[in-house]
């Protein structure tokens, strides 16, 4: 039976996991101050930029004086170094917190323990624990990233009910309906960047920017495109605006066209092949020395199939229509060579059901492959 998580701590996760804003590539983080009667008196989200103010210190301000004696819920260890901010530590002692309670030990190695053994150091009771799923799975980015420098890959598509991402003649707009596109303009807002292949932008010619109730949102995804032989038309939608594009190609991809895109003010990055596909793991990488720590990838079926293939999905959202397509020609939400066997298939865990409108929105994580 999972232990009861205090009610405070469940209030800190709450405002992690339900704040409209987003941080990357630093992690959300909730805090709650309580005072020695119980009562609440400072509360904070982490804030984003230009300040970077974490989570702690947003509430200890907020709690001023009452602070002192009082007993920190935070959803994560607080930070004992120096960044864009001064430590939270420094902060939590110089208000004269007597106890820290945090849900899950931070996987930053510029952290990792060093913000407990401060707190401790400084004659502060720190404690960890209660609540570290629930930590880990709001910032389940933060934690992939920091634990082995890639991004945390997110698949998404919307189908109809056979399976299909558009008709016989390509056309696929469409699919979802309008409450299942406003859903993902959100989403776009909360990912560091959106991915397509050249497939996708000659039919469907994608902005790829994140557009919530229309209007075009303050925080901008990277665009990045995987053209591995140079197909990206110079005029492509996804090449105007601030927004920055990174068309990722193969070694012989043409040099005039390259040049072409780069006076359209993309950025050109040359990847090596893995058979007849650019090296998806190798930009994974790239991505993530860039600080890239989610990664939407949003089609088509050939590049989602390739990111299955090479098992570089960690999460997966679903979006099925009420619609049938049918036509053996009509493009599949996933390709790729998949599964010989039903018995080679990914299995998906923690699967989760929500309606969307009249579509239905399928979460699941790819489960771990069996070891024999």
């Amino acid at each position: 039976m999972a232990a009861m998580i205090p009610e405070p701590m469940q209030r800190a996760l709450d405002l992690a996991g339900n704040a409209a804003h987003c941080v990357s590539p630093n992690p959300m983080v909730g805090a709650v101050v309580v005072a020695a009667d119980g009562s609440v008196v400072g509360e904070g989200v982490s804030q984003p930029p230009p300040g970077w103010t974490h989570a702690e210190v947003v509430a200890l301000e907020a709690a001023g004086e009452r602070a002192r004696g009082a007993t920190m819920y935070v959803t994560l260890e607080p930070c004992a170094h120096a960044g864009k901010t001064p430590p939270c530590t420094d902060a939590i002692i110089g208000a004269g917190v007597s106890e820290v309670r945090y849900a899950v030990r931070d996987a930053d190695t510029q952290v990792d323990g060093r913000g407990h053994e401060a707190l401790e150091k400084a004659g502060i009771r720190t404690v960890a624990g209660g609540g570290e799923e629930e930590a880990r799975r709001i910032n389940e980015a933060f934690f992939k990233h920091r634990t082995t420098g890639l991004p945390f890959v997110v698949a998404k598509f919307a189908a109809s009910l056979d399976g299909k991402i558009g008709a016989a003649s390509g056309d696929s707009r469409w699919v979802s309906g309008a409450e299942t596109r406003e859903w993902a303009h959100v989403l776009r807002t909360r990912v560091d960047a959106i991915l397509v292949g050249s497939s996708t932008v000659l039919v469907d010619d994608p902005l790829l920017t994140a557009r919530p109730s229309g209007e075009a949102a303050e925080r901008q995804p990277l665009r990045v495109i995987v053209d591995t032989r140079g197909r990206t038309p110079p005029m492509s939608q996804v090449l105007t605006g601030e927004s920055r594009t990174l068309v990722a190609t193969g070694p012989d991809s043409p040099p005039e066209w390259r040049a072409a895109l780069e006076a359209r003010g993309a950025e050109l990055l040359a990847l090596p092949l893995a058979g007849d596909h650019l090296d998806l793991r190798a930009l994974l990488e790239e991505l993530g020395r860039r600080d890239i720590v989610s990664l939407l990838v949003e089609g088509g079926g050939v590049v989602l199939g390739a990111f299955f293939d090479a098992g570089l999905v960690d999460k997966v959202h679903a979006v099925i229509a009420p619609l049938i397509v049918g036509a053996a020609d009509a493009p599949a939400a996933v390709a790729g060579e998949g599964a010989y066997r039903m018995a080679d298939a990914l299995r998906l865990r923690e699967v989760t059901v929500e309606r969307l409108g009249g579509d239905l929105l399928v979460t699941a994580y790819p489960a771990p492959a069996e070891t024999e």
